[in-house]
């Protein structure tokens, strides 16, 4: 929470934890904002340098989310959660219009095209699954630990089929894997961002033959791994993105600090 002190007019809530949040958190601080980066986890993460960024932890619902922005006198929203983060968006977004609040989203840029030969698109985690499974080959997945149960159903309804996670390394993320019955040798605890060597001895060590992964972006390593998986002749199951709230958009960090210093000042 921002101290009584530190509460000022030109206070905005950046909702990150991407790496994405620094470069905007600083873009935005060089302007003359104060900025309060808020994340869902203390996870170590760059929020920027700058003495006029601050960062507070852990989840919000919307209630939390309204108080945090009513005790702070906050002015603006910048949403900057990943683009698969669609329930924590659609509520920034519904807030935002409640209290009036300009709201300004920044989504990754995509980097997969729909035409790329391949690629099989799936529009959610138990479609995806479905697909995953009928290769009958180990799936390496890396989506994150949320949705990690549709793919360990899938695997177990018929012929088990080895399933490989490669997750954040943390305790949470650890036993969330474990929780779905995931064994300790098929958990990959390791942080990004991976290069196309690194992807490829995984696939190989494991004898991967599907990859499950989502459309992160560049940011999120997923270029590197499309082509790990040309080089070692694995199959792709990408997961698509989720619809988000279509308010006030970006996918440039600069076009965004501009719109918002147009409509705001400082």
């Amino acid at each position: 929470m921002v101290s009584q002190s530190k509460r000022i007019s030109n206070l905005i809530l950046l909702l990150g934890g991407t790496s994405d949040s620094a470069p905007l958190a600083e873009r935005l601080a060089q302007q003359g904002y104060q900025i309060l980066v808020s994340t869902a986890t203390e996870a170590e993460l760059n929020v920027g340098q700058h003495p006029a960024i601050q960062r507070r932890s852990g989840i919000l619902d919307k209630a939390g989310m309204i108080a945090l922005i009513q005790e702070n006198s906050i002015q603006a929203i910048v949403d900057a959660t990943h683009p698969y983060a669609a329930i924590v968006r659609t509520t920034a977004n519904e807030i935002a219009q409640e209290l009036a609040l300009p709201y300004f989203s920044f989504v990754r840029p995509t980097s997969v095209s729909t035409s790329e030969k391949g690629i099989h698109f799936a529009p959610d985690h138990q479609a995806a699954a479905q697909l995953a499974i009928t290769y009958q080959r180990p799936i390496l997945l890396t989506i994150g630990v949320k949705n990690l149960a549709p793919y360990y159903v899938a695997s177990a309804s018929g012929v088990q089929i080895p399933l490989i996670a490669r997750v954040l390394p943390s305790d949470a993320s650890n036993q969330a894997c474990r929780a779905v019955g995931l064994p300790d040798e098929n958990i990959i605890l390791a942080r990004g961002p991976f290069s196309v060597s690194q992807n490829c001895e995984l696939i190989r060590r494991f004898k991967i033959g599907v990859l499950v992964t989502k459309d992160g972006g560049a940011a999120g390593g997923v270029p590197e791994k499309l082509e790990a998986a040309q080089i070692t002749g694995c199959k792709v199951v990408l997961v698509q993105r989720p619809i988000l709230p279509q308010q006030a958009d970006f996918y440039d960090i600069n076009q965004l600090v501009d719109s918002l210093c147009e409509q705001m000042g400082v």
